[in-house]
């Protein structure tokens, strides 16, 4: 119970809360993706979003599917640097990831408390 827990709280606080700040800081971004990830609040929401997923999913599966997870991630981030400042190509890649993150969330959820 107390990882199901641990998994639907951040979840329900991400729905809750108001548009927040990219996953990164914004007075900070020097790549096309990352400037245009900040000044488009769809995008900035979507890796809000993504951000909590990745971090709840590391914190819960098992080391094999952390690594497959991290390794995921990585290619997923070279994609989106690849996209540049093009907004379809952003939100392409993030309803794409998302879609993925959200399943294996929802499958790990099935499981019940381990």
């Amino acid at each position: 119970m107390t990882k199901l827990f641990a998994l639907v709280l951040p979840l329900a606080l991400l729905a809750a809360a108001p548009a927040r700040t990219a996953s990164f800081p914004c007075e900070k971004a020097e790549t096309p993706d990352e400037k245009a990830i900040c000044a488009h609040l769809p995008l900035n929401d979507m890796d809000v979003e993504m951000a909590t997923r990745f971090a709840i999913l590391k914190d819960v599966l098992p080391m094999g599917g952390q690594t497959k997870l991290r390794d995921d991630q990585e290619t997923w981030l070279k994609e989106r640097h690849a996209c540049g400042a093009d907004i379809a190509c952003l939100r392409g890649l993030y309803e794409t990831r998302l879609k993925v993150l959200r399943g294996v969330l929802s499958e790990f959820a099935k499981q019940g408390p381990q």
